[in-house]
Parts: C-alpha cells; structure tokens; sequence
C-alpha cells in the first residue's frame, strides 16, 4: 500500500469515527437525560430534566453553525458557560421550585459558570487562538464533534444539580446541603486564586517564557483543578437530599470532573505541553519531583513519590 493510498483510506475513516463518536455521545446524552428525569417535575407531560438536557445539546449545535462558518473557537468556551448559566435558571423556572435547595443550587452553578466562562473567554481574545482547534476547526465533522461533546460535558456535570433542581420531592435545607455548598464555596475560591496567581504571573514580561511555581503553584502543579473538582464535589453532595430512585445516577458527576481533568483533557494534556516546554530545564525537573500534581501538598524532597 502506497503512502497516498494509506492516506486517503484514513480520510475516509474519519467521517465514520465521527459518527461514531456522535452517537455514543448522544446515547450517552440520552442516557442521562432518562435517569435525571426519574421523579422529577414535568411541564406538559414532558419531563424538566430532559428539556433541560435537550436545549443544552441544542445551544451547541446552533453556536457551532457561525463557529464553522468563520472558522473560530474564541466563543467555544463562553458557549459552555452560557450553557450551564441558562440550563440551571431554566431548571428552576420550569420547574417552579425557588426553594433553598433550588436556588443556592442554581445561584452556585452561575457564579461559577459566570466567572470561569468570563476568565477563558478573555484569554482566548488576549491570545488571539486556542491551539487546541488549529487541526480541528477545518474538518467538518471533527468540530461538529467537538462542539456535540462539550454539551454532553455540560449535561453531565450539571446533573447532580439539575436533578435536584428539577425533582419533584423538595427536601428541606438540611445539614447535607450546607456541607457541601460549604465545600463548593472553598473549591470555587481556590479555583479563583489559583487563576489570578497564574494571571499576574504570565502579565509580568519578565516571566514570559517561565513556568509558575509560587503561591498555590508550589504545593500543586495544577491548583485550579483541585479547586474545580472540589466545588463540583460539594455541589454533588448538597443535591443528595433532593435525589431519589434513577437520580442517584446523576452522582457521576463530581467523578466525570476527576476523570476528565486527570486522565482525560485536562492534566494529561498540559503536562505533556509544559514537558514540551521546559523539559529538558533542571528547575522544572526539580519542580516537578517536589511538587504533588494535583492535591496540594507541602513541597517535598525530590525523588519523593507523586501523588
């Protein structure tokens, strides 16, 4: 076989790994959508939960129509932002529940939605692109892909909540609750610090082709995530009073966080990016061997294990 013909056997590969990647996507959509909807509310026969999960595929597709058309990604993330922002507010309208459960549930996803969303969305128009679409943006059905997975990413990570918004038992505010919006509340100003620490750093031109490695930066190697994946842990737990039956599923959710930002597209990729980098430096080399990678720990010795 000729290299040509290799090549072009690949390209016609492709569409149909796409598609297959769009239908395991949209089942796995739907699966959730059924299992968050199990005692829930429903408007005209229809359940909330569902609704919900349909508008957030919806919004993705309609966003990726001008992304293609203007090959761009800059408003990829504001999307998904936009997304959580107006599935968990049209959760609570459709519903009618403005309980406490409810509304510190919703008002929780916001904010963070808000402030997460706001801070990518400036980065990308500070750096002009996001490298991560440069191969993507110009195959049709691989951004098309893209764009279908971020809303199962939003549906999933959303359906702890969103169950507890949409159930149809409201449970009181109880001890649950408080634990974890108390949790969710020391993630979300973890998440926060560790971006501005990061921020103010890459602002100085003297750090310009540094890596961080002060504040939180020195007890972990990626201080933003810890604070990501505990805001969404304690979100979990103050939905659990409000779950029942089928919804308990939607408790993935804090675990899809872990999996996605550990093994997935998260750390995997950065780390590999920043060895490309500074790789072959001694001080990073250092850093590496004396700094945990997630769970912020106090600077070790070097040749101590990871964690």
């Amino acid at each position: 076989m000729t290299a040509s013909s290799g090549d072009a056997q690949g390209a016609k590969k492709k569409p149909a790994i796409s598609a297959a990647i769009l239908l395991l996507v949209v089942a796995l959509g739907a699966g959730i959508a059924a299992a968050g909807s199990h005692q829930g509310t429903e408007v005209m026969g229809l359940p909330v939960f569902a609704l919900v999960v349909a508008w957030i595929f919806l919004v993705q597709i309609i966003a990726f129509i001008p992304a293609w058309l203007n090959q761009t990604e800059t408003f990829f993330d504001l999307t998904g932002s936009l997304t959580y922002i107006t599935a968990a507010i049209g959760g609570v309208a459709l519903s009618g529940h403005t309980d406490a459960v409810s509304l510190l549930l919703a008002g929780a996803v916001t904010l963070w939605a808000l402030r997460l969303g706001s801070f990518l969305f400036m980065r990308v128009r500070r750096s002009g692109s996001d490298d991560r679409f440069d191969d993507i943006k110009p195959d049709f059905p691989r951004f098309l892909t893209v764009w279908i997975i971020q809303a199962l990413w939003v549906a999933i990570t959303l359906s702890a909540a969103l169950a507890a918004i949409t159930a149809a038992e409201r449970p009181t505010l109880g001890v649950l609750t408080v634990v974890g919006m108390l949790l969710w509340l020391a993630g979300f100003v973890f998440e926060i610090v560790a971006d501005l620490q990061k921020s103010r750093f890459r602002a100085e031109p003297t750090n310009k082709d540094e890596f961080i490695r002060t504040g939180l930066w020195a007890w972990s190697r990626h201080p933003n995530y810890f604070g990501e994946i505990v805001l969404w842990m304690g979100i979990a737990i103050a939905a659990i009073p409000a779950l029942s039956g089928w919804q308990y599923a939607t408790l993935i959710s804090p675990i899809f966080v872990i999996v996605l930002l550990t093994q997935i597209s998260g750390i995997p990729l950065l780390e590999s990016k920043a060895d490309g980098y500074w790789g072959d430096q001694a001080a990073y080399q250092a850093y590496k061997a004396r700094t945990s990678v997630l769970v912020p720990l106090p600077p070790r010795a070097a040749g101590s294990e990871q964690l």
